[in-house]
């Protein structure tokens, strides 16, 4: 099984540099990107032992549905309530301008086990190949076993 970076982010300009950074410095791992709560959700349920890291943001735009409709794509929050009852196996990284409810993630995640950890996005993307990628970079790399003395 292929292990894979979880990423909620409904900004496109956001997730396509998310992505990009990825494929090329973890390239061995699957990058999966949701813009729909409803949607990590109905993955995680099958798939959440495949979680090498998930990055959650909260705050989710209202976007159109098939029928023309507007379809309300849920919050990061209930990814994290949804996490929050389930055993942890993998950091989570937490990036929202919202900072209240990223702090209400924080603690029901850090309260149920989760390591997490917090990004707040500043000056457009910058924060994205800066902040948010050396954060990703250290939890993964802090999530590695290491390997066992040479006993000859």
């Amino acid at each position: 099984m292929t292990m894979k970076i979880l990423i909620l982010e409904d900004n496109d300009a956001r997730a396509l540099a998310m992505q990009e950074l990825l494929r090329d410095r973890f390239h061995p791992y699957d990058a999966v990107v949701f813009d729909d709560a409803n949607e990590m959700l109905a993955f995680l349920r099958k798939n959440l032992a495949s979680a090498l890291l998930i990055c959650l943001d909260h705050d989710l735009e209202m976007k159109p549905s098939k029928n023309g409709k507007m379809h309300d794509p849920g919050t990061g929050r209930e990814v994290a309530d949804f996490l929050a009852q389930n055993d942890p196996i993998c950091p989570v990284i937490i990036h929202t301008t919202n900072s209240a409810a990223g702090d209400g993630m924080e603690f029901l995640l850090r309260e149920a086990g989760w390591e997490t950890h917090r990004v707040q996005p500043f000056n457009d993307l910058e924060w994205i190949a800066t902040q948010w990628f050396r954060t990703v970079r250290n939890a993964i790399v802090g999530t590695a076993r290491p390997r066992p003395k040479n006993t000859v």
